[in-house]
């Protein structure tokens, strides 16, 4: 299950992580946000232990969001020790992101 981090818990939580991460930029408000939340919860189950998956409401902390640059959501960013290594804007399929989980890995 994806793990909800905020502007206080980001860096203990992502940028600290001893496997990678994927993290969701989303908001409430936004639709193909809503469209690629259930793949990133599959990618959850499918990478356990493996891939730590994080979603990021940027509405609630924009410090977070400010920080990456993230101006499109959803955004999805992929983190190995501390640092971005892939990234995707907008809603995808899957199988794209479950190709680009698999280059982080």
């Amino acid at each position: 299950m994806a793990i909800e981090v905020n502007d206080a818990n980001f860096e203990e939580v992502v940028l600290k992580s001893e496997i990678p991460v994927l993290v969701d930029f989303w908001a409430e408000w936004c639709g193909p946000c809503r469209m690629v939340a259930p793949v990133v919860e599959e990618l959850s189950h499918d990478y356990e232990g493996k891939l730590l998956v994080t979603k990021v409401d940027v509405d609630s902390n924009p410090n977070v969001a400010m920080k990456f640059g993230i101006r499109n959501i959803p955004t999805i960013l992929f983190i190995k020790n501390g640092e971005v290594v892939d990234k995707h804007v907008g809603a995808a399929p899957k199988s794209s992101l479950a190709a680009k989980v698999d280059a982080v890995l």
